[in-house]
């Protein structure tokens, strides 16, 4: 009796090891409650829908791949915690993108888990927070980033701002955090040596996902007579100060990284700003990539939003073609198959994915919202307004130098 019941009690767990060897769990760890859930929830449902396409192909290595939703509310020790509770249901690979001050974290707690716990070792895959610190100090062997950083968008967007003769006075405003403190400050150097005319005349930093109404800072904003800002402002944070920018009447030129989010493109064309936000991304519908357009109607279908995460595609194709190369799901033996892959983007041409910090490059694009032409068929978030590409800047213009002094495993 007593065999029978130390074996009824294991069979729950062993049920599950069980389980995860016969899939491929990939942890979602971002927020999908709290200020930040429009945007997780985005992240969340593209991931499945990549994982979806993987299964009808018979998944990785004839595996299942799988997509855990793990709710983390933008909260670095929520994180942490969900970290180790997918760990611990048998999670070797984790994702993430909305936060950097999350991502240094998730950084750190998987190299030391590692390093306790050889032959259970886990990958993170970073699809969206952009501190360069990651993939310079903070690089870790274990991290791979397939987003630009925000000083190789920094880089691109000035390029394009440099010729902009209309663009005199800017202002600065951006999340009260390690990512926003990079934007502004690589705005700064960088056009200082690219524009020395341009006149600063605001740098705002704000808590991150905290302020309802940007009333306030518009004012200061239009009070300052600047005629173009530079934010890095991401989910509600973004499309609140659009809003509050309609209400106040303010006419300038913007210059972003994350219009494209949920609510931006809502709160453009609210703000009848036709034409005049820009946005720095390695993606856009309306480039008349025939695959891409394909993959894009059948996401518009199945969800009703558009590709915000080209860079999503990237990682899940590349994740499935480092285990093809590699002929094994173990971490460390997909992580060096990354190493230095060169791979077809999403959106045509190449990218790779640079061995000495993880960091991908990949053609990159400058795009206007506003109205269409018969070329752009997409519009976005039912505005009838859509993205017009304004340039496109090839991997070798941005591939910034790093300074990462990887340590690899023995």
């Amino acid at each position: 009796m007593r065999q029978w019941i130390i074996a009824a009690a294991l069979l729950p767990v062993l049920g599950g090891v069980a389980l995860a060897q016969e899939t491929v769990k990939i942890g979602y760890i971002d927020p999908l409650s709290g200020g930040g859930a429009s945007v997780g929830e985005v992240g969340f449902k593209t991931f499945q829908f990549l994982a979806d396409e993987l299964n009808a192909k018979g998944g990785i290595l004839g595996k299942k791949v799988e997509i855990v939703p793990l709710d983390n509310k933008t909260n670095p020790q929520e994180s942490l915690i969900q970290a180790q509770k997918a760990i611990d249901a048998g999670v070797r690979y984790i994702t993430q993108g909305n936060g950097s001050s999350v991502a240094g974290a998730l950084t750190d707690f998987v190299a030391k888990y590692n390093e306790r716990n050889p032959g259970k070792e886990v990958l993170y895959f970073n699809y969206a927070a952009v501190d360069p610190v990651l993939t310079n100090a903070k690089c870790s062997f274990w991290h791979f980033r397939w987003d630009a950083n925000s000083d190789i968008k920094m880089e691109a967007l000035t390029n394009y701002m440099k010729s902009a003769s209309a663009i005199k006075k800017l202002y600065l405003i951006n999340q009260d955090y390690s990512f926003g403190e990079s934007v502004r400050s690589a705005a700064k150097t960088m056009l200082k040596a690219k524009r020395p005319d341009i006149q600063i005349v605001g740098d705002e930093l704000h808590p991150l996902l905290k302020i309802t109404d940007f009333a306030p800072y518009v004012a200061k904003i239009k009070a300052s007579g600047a005629d173009s800002v530079i934010t890095g402002n991401w989910g509600q944070d973004f499309a609140l100060l659009l809003k509050a920018s309609a209400d106040a009447g303010l006419k300038v030129n913007w210059y972003t990284y994350y219009a494209g989010g949920t609510g931006g493109p809502t709160a453009i064309k609210q703000a009848n700003l036709n034409h005049q936000v820009f946005q720095i991304a390695e993606g856009i519908p309306n480039l008349g990539n025939p695959a891409a357009d394909t993959f894009e109607k059948a996401l518009r279908a199945k969800y009703d939003f558009s590709l915000f995460y080209p860079r999503v595609v990237n990682e899940m194709r590349m994740f499935a073609a480092a285990a093809e190369k590699a002929k094994s799901l173990d971490p460390v033996k997909v992580a060096a198959a990354l190493e230095g892959m060169e791979f077809d983007v999403y959106d045509g041409g190449k990218g790779t994915m640079r061995k000495d910090d993880h960091q991908f490059f990949q053609p990159m694009y400058i795009a206007s919202f506003g109205d269409r032409t018969e070329k752009e068929p997409f519009d976005e978030e039912k505005t009838g307004w859509g993205w017009r590409l304004a340039a496109k800047i090839e991997p070798e213009q941005t591939m910034l130098p790093t300074t990462c002094k990887m340590e690899r495993p023995n």
